[in-house]
């Protein structure tokens, strides 16, 4: 039996520093590896729905470990050598009720 094993990606975490001239935030973004993500590229539904509902076209998925407590919600986070914001709420599930290793799903998006 295959094991299902996830990879490490770096998750930006944003961090209220200071506010410019016009009260906007100005935040510090801190690099966390975070190990065992999985990622899947997202179906063609969840495209579209996530497009029809936020206008961001989803282009992954990402399952985040049990017991993490890293702020995921609209923070950069960089895999397969490339930049993605994460989109939307994740879904979540109760974690001792979830057998495997995994039970948050965000949605992320092409950065830049």
């Amino acid at each position: 039996m295959t094991m299902i094993k996830g990879i490490t990606v770096t998750l930006y975490e944003k961090e209220k520093i200071n506010e410019d001239a016009f009260g906007k935030p100005i935040y510090k973004e801190t690099p966390i590896k975070v190990k065992n993500v999985l990622v899947a590229p997202t179906n063609t539904s969840e495209i579209l729905d996530t497009l029809n509902l936020t206008g961001k076209k989803a282009v992954y998925t990402i399952a985040i470990p049990k017991g993490d407590e890293h702020v995921w919600e609209d923070n950069k986070v960089e895999f397969f050598g490339e930049t993605w914001k994460v989109i939307g709420l994740p879904q979540q599930g109760i974690e001792h009720n979830i057998p495997l290793e995994w039970n948050q799903k965000w949605m992320v998006e092409r950065y830049g």
